[in-house]
């Protein structure tokens, strides 16, 4: 299946100025299959080195790491000659070798010519407890998040529906409404099914609902177990407690995070190291409110008021229990749900084309539900699960701040009222 990071390796292979690169990412997004493919078709050959089924493979980073002596020791281990330029060195769940991450500066200063990617599933739990130092300025980072929209459909065959959306995206026209209406009936097969490569690749082969969400079962219950291995007991309770507590949250017409809703008298400081492990662990994504409207946003944050939202929307579905079905024909059983869970959808499409997001409210509550600093302009984008003409809190934000430009998501068609655009939700991998 094709995956839009594949153009950013091709890149980092071509740059002179290349570095060591490490790509994280939430366990089953692919980076393994990902890395490979990109191994086999852009080198002459792949060094792979696993250090989960392969624990062994620490004791060659035990002593000394510098560049040569660990080509040379990789290589026999390997049983696979290590070429400068034409071998592609992959070290995989490298967040259980320490010293091999602290290498990495060495492979950097000593010898750049050498391809290395190092990838894990909680390297940002790894690198955020390291009893090592971590190589600031000797590697490149990459994240690998779940399967977007519009690589969903291009699994499906759908080539010429994704040019499609582009081409009126691009010229801002509304597409033929038999396009329109299949795109948005691939939106909601994609909330259904979410962007986990398992369960689109179920879905592609199969077309089996119960199949996809016995895989999402197994992928959450696969997330509870690395909470309890990678941190106490005591954080792990929390860490669950807080991720399955999200669908509660986004169904709410407010879906600002609410410590009493995870128990009564819940305050940050007992839920806070929770929270920052599953966001280290790449499953949540905290969007806090922007209080000034300068760049940049991150500087002028409210770090008191912020979102949660699930990295993806399939695995959010099953955790809810949500029937397939309601999903498919927009069921009113959803109501409460499908405004936060098409906010979820849009935020995770904008973090995977490299967008931080951010939700602005003013003084009398009036609310946008994300704000980004895109091609130099701050841009306001508002969500509609369904077909709702009004947009009130978008109209007094680009009244307030004279915006140039704002988007308004939901199942409308293409189309433009002056300084805002109207796009289809399963066009939000476009902006």
């Amino acid at each position: 299946m094709y995956r839009t990071i594949m153009e950013k390796l091709i890149a980092w292979k071509n740059s002179v100025y290349r570095k060591p690169l490490i790509l994280e990412g939430e366990r089953q997004t692919g980076k393994t299959y990902t890395l490979l493919q990109f191994g086999r078709e852009h080198y002459d050959n792949v060094a792979y080195f696993n250090f989960e089924t392969n624990p062994q493979l620490c004791e060659v980073f035990s002593g000394d790491i510098s560049a040569d002596y660990l080509i040379a020791l990789l290589s026999h281990a390997g049983g696979n000659t290590i070429v400068r330029e034409r071998t592609l060195v992959i070290f995989d769940e490298i967040q259980i070798c320490e010293r091999a991450l602290t290498a990495l500066k060495y492979f950097h200063e000593q010898a750049s010519e050498y391809h290395i990617i190092a990838a894990g599933s909680l390297l940002g739990v790894a690198i955020n407890r390291s009893h090592f130092s971590f190589p600031v300025g000797s590697v490149s980072m990459m994240h690998m998040h779940p399967m977007d929209y519009e690589e969903f459909i291009l699994a499906l065959g759908e080539d010429e529906l994704v040019r499609e959306i582009k081409r009126c995206y691009r010229d801002m026209t509304a597409m033929a409404p038999i396009l329109h209406q299949k795109a948005l009936d691939r939106y909601r097969q994609y909330l259904a099914v979410g962007g986990m490569p398992e369960c689109v690749k179920h879905f592609v082969s199969t077309s089996d609902y119960l199949l996809v969400r016995q895989t999402q079962e197994e992928l959450l219950a696969g997330y509870r177990r690395d909470m309890g291995k990678y941190s106490t007991k005591g954080e792990a309770l929390k860490a669950a407690s807080v991720y399955e507590n999200i669908v509660v949250q986004l169904s709410k017409v407010n879906t600002r995070f609410q410590y009493k809703l995870l128990k009564q008298g819940a305050r940050a400081a007992l839920y806070e190291d929770a929270i920052q492990w599953l966001i280290l662990s790449g499953v949540i994504a905290r969007v806090y409110r922007v209080e000034h409207l300068k760049i940049p946003l991150s500087n002028y944050i409210d770090i008191d008021a912020f979102k949660i939202y699930g990295s993806d929307v399939g695995l959010l579905g099953a955790m809810k229990r949500v029937l397939v079905t309601d999903l498919l024909y927009d069921s009113e059983s959803l109501a409460s749900f499908k405004g936060g869970l098409a906010e979820n959808y849009v935020n995770s499409q904008l973090m995977a084309r490299g967008h931080e997001t951010f939700y602005w409210q003013s003084a009398r509550s009036a609310e946008v539900d994300f704000i980004i600093h895109r091609e130099g302009e701050i841009v306001p984008i508002e969500v509609k699960a369904a077909d709702n003409t009004r947009s009130k809190s978008l109209s007094i934000f680009m009244d307030t701040y004279e915006s140039a430009i704002g988007f308004k998501l939901g199942t409308k068609n293409f189309g433009k009222s002056g300084k805002v655009r109207t796009i289809p939700l399963y066009a939000a991998f476009c902006i």
